[in-house]
């Protein structure tokens, strides 16, 4: 199970499982980078 992330603007994303982390993701997606929309598997493509 993929729990963690890093956005190429430093920040460290971390959940409690995948589908945590997938929504913590979307939120600092829509808050800081509103121009970038990633579906949930682009999303745990680059989590680990």
């Amino acid at each position: 199970m993929k729990t963690r992330l890093n956005c190429p603007c430093g920040e460290y994303i971390r959940g409690t499982d995948e589908e945590d982390l997938i929504q913590k993701t979307q939120s600092h997606l829509s808050e800081k980078h509103p121009d970038h929309n990633y579906s949930r598997d682009e999303i745990l493509f680059i989590a680990y």
